[in-house]
């Protein structure tokens, strides 16, 4: 029954103040906390943390300061502010010198220019301590202005900023091939988000094949991809394919999330392929992790079963 949950049940999960305030009050509590599984906690000295101990099975990860739809002036300013503490406190710490940033978390949603200066001085900081950024790319509302955001702060001669595409979006072939000509980083993902059919391929073998297909793309003309799945089929034709063009194995990264398949995280490690895990943490974690469960709503038994623990033991 679990697997026939759709995105859209999640999606309308994550706006419920009954649940986020139950998840808040548990979703931390303790490090066996049901939330933990894909969040590395709260503050940026246990995402420190959690990095030091990915690092120290040979990966890399990109740190990601959860929270997005920001409408206040002074709240989006905070973002940043927080933004350029993170590059600081990262820096200071000696981990992996990358960063996720969330447009909307800066002030997309109350005007392009609020947003760009903003972006612009996260960038400005990242470049004083050699940070490399990646804009995620969120729903498609979204696609349009991220991508006059991105190419505004590229065009003026920042080079420490790539930017994330979705296989499941029909417009992501023009999109690959336009940031491959400009030489932008690209992390591919599928996507999390619920889209129309309009914009989006709605069945799961069309979303792979355009994964593929864009895979390909960026392997033979886009400067050092990042392939982000957890899906070992797509995996092994990213291999498979890269062995047949003879790349080298740096000539990309794999990237998963956080508490996700980290069987294959450290196979893939092993067998010599940078590797690089994505670190989720900070109070805003709630919507988060509703995507992560609507990706695989076999993860919800393990969250109920958190919760009957977690009051037994008198939450």
């Amino acid at each position: 029954m679990l697997d026939t949950l759709s995105k859209a049940t999640f999606t309308a999960l994550a706006h419920s103040g009954t649940l986020k305030s139950l998840a808040s009050r548990f979703g931390m509590r303790h490090p066996h906390s049901f939330a933990r599984r894909f969040v590395a906690g709260e503050t940026m000295d246990e995402a420190i943390a959690a990095a030091r101990g990915i690092e120290r099975q040979g990966m890399a990860v990109t740190l990601d300061h959860l929270g997005e739809q920001v409408t206040d002036r002074e709240a989006a300013l905070a973002a940043t502010r927080c933004y350029i503490d993170i590059i600081k406190a990262a820096a200071a710490a000696g981990i992996s010198r990358n960063l996720s940033v969330k447009l909307t978390q800066i002030g997309l949603d109350i005007d392009r220019a609020t947003c760009i200066d903003h972006l612009r001085r996260v960038l400005d900081a990242a470049a004083a301590s050699d940070f490399f950024i990646r804009i995620d790319m969120e729903g498609s509302d979204y696609t349009d202005e991220t991508f006059e955001t991105f190419t505004n702060v590229w065009n003026i001669g920042c080079r420490n900023v790539g930017l994330v595409i979705q296989s499941c979006l029909r417009r992501s072939a023009a999109d690959v091939q336009r940031l491959n000509e400009m030489g932008v980083r690209v992390r591919l993902v599928k996507g999390a988000y619920r889209e129309p059919k309009e914009i989006a391929f709605q069945h799961k073998e069309e979303v792979d094949n355009q994964f593929i297909e864009l895979m390909q793309a960026l392997l033979m003309s886009g400067t050092y991809p990042a392939i982000a799945t957890h899906d070992p089929a797509l995996i092994d034709a990213t291999r498979t394919f890269a062995v047949s063009r003879a790349l080298g194995l740096n000539a990309f990264e794999f990237q998963m999330l956080y508490g996700i398949r980290r069987d294959l995280q450290r196979s893939l490690t092993l067998q010599g392929y940078p590797f690089r895990v994505y670190v989720p943490f900070g109070r805003e974690w709630f919507p988060y992790f509703m995507r992560r469960l609507g990706e695989r709503p076999a993860n919800v038994g393990f969250v109920l079963k958190s919760l009957a623990r977690e009051e037994r033991e008198g939450a």
